[in-house]
């Protein structure tokens, strides 16, 4: 048995987070652990102000917890790492870059050579169906154009992982589903692991492996469930009835109180 492979990618231990304030410290996370596997997709959902971005953060090494531990291949995670990719709420493109210059932006900073820059972009921009957008700025895309942008920026580097913090959050239900889909796809495509922070109970059950449900502050996990659908997956899925119950116990778990 290959233990690398069997080993998750990515792990909490004990993770507790706690915001300073005049109060004393306003705690966001409490005692999560969790294993991810690799290339598996992840699913984060719970109550407003549970500590998901807060979650993300530290799994991204973007932050530091106050207890507890972040593992990362075996390895304790201490700061930002090449190899995890994120994606924020808003798509934070440079205003006055194109869409290629956006991409390749994190392979400049790595000193990787123009022609090496060039393919991988364009490999990038047309797995997130933007060929013929190359030369456009961000002020004539739109949300949904740019939020395939910032994916593919973070895809581009090739990371292990892909951690997404609403992406699609302030885009119309329509937009939202399309895009949905096109992260599915996008994973389906390559072996990366995707652990996607939502507020939508539908999206989280609908693309995931697994949907993490967190309680209310302190954040901690309430319910770690295993989504057994079948894959490739289509909208029609959410019609079934075991689609529905696994939705209604994701949100039974989310409603519980404190």
């Amino acid at each position: 048995m290959n233990e690398a492979v069997d080993q998750p990618i990515l792990s909490a231990r004990g993770l507790s987070h706690t915001y300073p304030n005049a109060d004393g410290g306003l705690p966001a996370l409490q005692g999560v652990s969790l294993d991810i596997p690799r290339e598996a997709f992840v699913s984060v959902v719970g109550p407003s102000g549970c500590g998901k971005t807060t979650l993300l953060r530290l799994l991204a090494g973007l932050r530091r917890p106050t207890a507890g531990q972040v593992i990362f291949e075996g390895e304790p995670l201490v700061g930002p790492r090449r190899r995890i990719g994120f994606v924020f709420q808003e798509a934070n493109l440079m205003p006055w870059r194109t869409v290629l210059e956006n991409v390749t932006l994190p392979l400049e900073l790595q000193g990787v050579p123009p022609h090496e820059m060039a393919a991988r972009a364009a490999d990038l921009i047309g797995l997130v169906g933007l060929q013929g957008f190359e030369d456009t700025f961000p002020h004539d895309l739109s949300g949904g154009m740019a939020q395939r942008v910032a994916i593919a920026r973070a895809l581009v580097h090739e990371p292990d992982i892909l951690l997404l913090d609403e992406p699609f959050g302030a885009l119309d239900a329509l937009t939202r589903e399309r895009l949905a889909f096109e992260l599915l796809r996008i994973w389906e495509a390559r072996t990366v692991t995707v652990v996607l922070v939502t507020h939508s109970i539908t999206e989280a059950v609908l693309l995931a492996d697994r949907v993490l449900v967190l309680s209310p502050r302190p954040g901690s996990v309430r319910l770690d469930l295993p989504i057994p659908l079948p894959r490739p997956r289509s909208l029609g899925l959410t019609y079934t009835r075991e689609f529905g119950e696994l939705a209604a116990r994701v949100r039974g778990a989310i409603e519980i109180g404190p």
